[in-house]
């Protein structure tokens, strides 16, 4: 049994991530795994913690070492990286075991969606206008500092999928 390609899909908020995961998986016909940090952020009757965030960061290793099969490829919305940022930026710090986890749970390729769309808030998102940009390219220089290949998607809506769809093609090719 092989291991399937591991695609992240990942960028600031408001960027397309869920949109575009879930369309990859319909177009290439396997699976994807769902953001865990917006459903539980949502499910909260108060405020998130650091706790929390600890709590969204093992739910996304969790749901990470589950991949396996006979898939060619599995998309994963939003992952580790983007936890470690957050936990940065708002708390300043993060546990050390989280470094670890994003050695020790290599992707092969990050689709990092561009800030081309429009912000649009809702009652998760924190950082629009010149906050995003700056998370965007914090985001590339974090996934940078760790090794991993990564390509920016951009377009709109069927455009910014048909750009994903040409990336990811490049990409198996190569490998």
């Amino acid at each position: 049994m092989h291991q399937p390609f591991k695609i992240v899909i990942t960028g600031a908020e408001s960027t397309g991530k869920t949109s575009l995961a879930r369309a990859l998986a319909l177009h290439y016909g396997v699976r994807w795994v769902p953001e865990f940090a917006r459903e539980y952020v949502e499910s909260l009757q108060r405020k998130y913690n650091y706790f929390d965030i600890e709590k969204v960061a093992r739910k996304q290793i969790l749901d990470f070492c589950s991949i396996g099969g006979d898939e060619p490829l599995v998309f994963i919305d939003t992952w580790l990286i983007i936890t470690k940022v957050w936990f940065d930026k708002v708390y300043s710090h993060h546990p050390e075991w989280l470094h670890h986890a994003i050695l020790g749970n290599p992707v092969d390729l990050f689709l990092v969606c561009d800030t081309d769309l429009p912000w649009i808030a809702d009652q998760v998102r924190e950082n629009g206008g010149e906050a995003r940009q700056l998370l965007h390219e914090t985001y590339l220089k974090e996934i940078g500092r760790y090794g991993f290949e990564y390509k920016i998607v951009s377009g709109f809506e069927k455009q910014r999928l048909r750009n994903a769809i040409n990336l990811i093609d490049c990409f198996i090719n190569k490998s």
